[in-house]
């Protein structure tokens, strides 16, 4: 009885250690954490009828330029994992931060720079900026 145990435990090591090495291992489906990420922060139309495009890609809706809104380069938008998630976007020059919300992804595959963070109105009236500047230099990290 002991015997059949220890082989049982023994399969089991074995499955796992096979798994590991060929990278089949379950992954939690959670975000790395991001912490003070550079980035360069550019004004987005979340609007229908706006130079954003298309309704936003977490759920398929236009929104507010009044909400605190984001829209994130492709690697960090992560197939969506950061839907709905309120990141921490800090200006560079002053250190004042504010918690915008993901919504969509700015899509490195189509124009998009792999290190934008675009955002709404509101999140640029928040940080004391204006719009018409159009990009300015940020970090970003997970709230």
């Amino acid at each position: 009885m002991a015997y059949a145990k220890l082989a049982a435990l023994g399969v089991l090591v074995v499955v796992v250690l096979l798994q590991a090495s060929t990278g089949t291992v379950a992954r939690s489906s959670s975000a790395s954490k991001v912490y003070g990420m550079p980035a360069v922060m550019s004004v987005n139309g979340f609007e229908r009828g706006e130079d954003g495009g298309p309704p936003a890609e977490c759920d398929g809706k236009y929104h507010s330029d009044n909400d605190m809104l984001a829209a994130l380069s492709t690697e960090w938008y992560q197939g969506g994992i950061r839907c709905f998630r309120a990141i921490r976007i800090t200006r560079a020059d002053n250190g004042k931060s504010v918690l915008a919300t993901v919504v969509d992804e700015c899509d490195s595959k189509h124009g998009c720079k792999n290190n934008i963070v675009d955002t709404s109105r509101a999140v640029w009236e928040a940080l004391g900026l204006d719009t018409n500047v159009g990009e300015v230099p940020v970090t970003w990290s997970d709230s």
